[in-house]
């Protein structure tokens, strides 16, 4: 028979208890408070060391008639890779320094398309002189922040808007369609070329007077140490090409004790196989696993992209949106990767449980969207997320300066004739 237990014990076991919490309650605090603590320290020296780094916008025009192909913007973007930096414990932990990046933008107001690039001050004669290497006869010239000239509180009862964030339809080791890929790229003449941009440009080019459409691709350079992408995507390869995997080597302290304790292993004998595992594959494979191994091999860039479509409510027509949508399926493949819009800020609402919030919802949404674009911050600022690599033969591929014959947009902004050289009063560093 189970005898019941006494309350009268119980009470200086539970005293004793609370009189430990009443003493001790606090000290797990700083162990729960401290990731809070230090992320908000972070934030607030990095938003700090920010504003003084003063930014500027760079327009780029090219001629009419130029004939580079889209691999001298694979160079471009290659020498962009020196903005990388290492920052130092002090400069992390102290002063608030961070890597900064570069924004690509495209944008079409009224129908007139213009190339931007938003960069600190400090890189503008690194942006210029790369960019003057492989298009000598382009024209940069410094230009106001044209996000100014819209109503700031967009959306407004005069303006609307609608945009989405892009994110990678696979792992982000998976590349997306480069130029390489299409079928004409090796064509010398320039107007036999297949060019992803064409389209798009030819989209932007229709868009009437009030209507704009801003593209937008925020890119910072990313080492191994930064961003794992490299050995991860080597461990992909391996595993898709069937390479077996690396034993570990033991120490000899551990041979010794594994032979003392249980004794020599016996060897066994591994059967060779004559065929490599690398000829099994099957074409689709081998085409992944080479389109891994080649974006693996350049510089990449840790990136979001953005778009927006505003307007005026009298003339804004949402599916113009499309021009952007086909832009990004392009590029996309369903055997590699690609780039796919994400419901999470798509400002688009349909919830059926809270259905009477949907409106509420959907114009904070908009506001959020305008004020990331302008801001050039990534999706969910101020925490990270949502960003993934590109490297520079598919930044090369999203953004370039195509000629006028495989890109006969009217609304995009040429010059009419080439520059001689280079310009003699470019900035050179000491």
């Amino acid at each position: 028979m189970i005898m019941p237990i006494e309350l009268s014990s119980i009470y200086p076991f539970l005293a004793t208890l609370w009189q430990i919490f009443k003493n001790w309650w606090w000290l797990p605090l700083p162990f729960w408070l401290w990731p809070s603590a230090k992320f908000l320290y972070l934030y607030y020296i990095k938003e700090r060391w920010d504003g003084t780094v003063k930014k500027i916008i760079l327009e780029i025009k090219i001629p009419k008639e130029t004939l580079k192909p889209t691999r001298a913007m694979d160079q471009v973007f290659a020498g962009f890779h020196a903005i990388h930096d290492i920052p130092t414990w002090r400069e992390k932990w102290v002063e608030g320094v961070f890597q900064l990046g570069l924004s690509l933008e495209i944008v079409s107001i009224g129908g007139e398309i213009h190339f931007f690039i938003r960069t600190p001050e400090m890189f503008r004669k690194l942006i210029e002189s790369n960019i003057y290497s492989q298009y000598p006869e382009a024209e940069i010239s410094l230009v106001d922040d044209y996000t100014k000239y819209v109503p700031q509180n967009i959306p407004t009862k005069d303006w609307d808007i609608w945009g989405v964030d892009f994110v990678n339809a696979k792992d982000e080791i998976y590349p997306i369609k480069t130029y390489k890929q299409f079928e004409t790229e090796s064509e010398k003449e320039e107007e036999k070329r297949v060019d992803p941009v064409a389209d798009l440009l030819e989209g932007l080019s229709t868009l009437k007077p009030g209507e704009q459409f801003w593209l937008q691709m925020v890119v910072k350079p990313v080492l191994g140490r930064d961003k794992p992408w490299q050995e991860k995507g080597r461990k992909l390869a391996d595993k898709l090409a069937r390479r077996p995997e690396k034993k570990e080597s033991k120490s000899i302290i551990q041979e010794a004790a594994e032979i003392l304790i249980s004794g020599p292993a016996e060897k066994k004998e591994e059967a060779k196989e004559l065929i490599p595992p690398e000829m099994k594959l099957t074409p689709g494979e081998r085409e992944v696993l080479a389109g891994i191994e080649a974006k693996l091999s350049k510089f990449g860039y840790d990136c979001n992209i953005r778009f927006l479509y505003l307007g005026k409510r009298e003339i804004f027509f949402k599916p113009t949106t499309k021009v952007g949508f086909s832009f990004f399926k392009e590029t996309s493949t369903e055997n590699l990767g690609g780039l796919k819009p994400t419901s999470k800020t798509m400002t688009k609402v349909k919830s059926v449980p809270f259905w009477f919030f949907d409106k509420r919802r959907l114009y904070l949404r908009k506001r959020r969207m305008f004020r990331y674009y302008t801001k050039r911050w990534n999706p969910l600022f101020p925490r990270p997320g949502m960003t993934y690599i590109l490297n520079t033969e598919e930044l090369a591929t999203l953004y370039h300066f195509p000629g006028e014959a495989a890109a006969p947009a009217l609304g995009l902004s040429r010059l009419e004739t080439k520059r001689k050289g280079v310009p003699s009063d470019l900035p050179v560093e000491q």
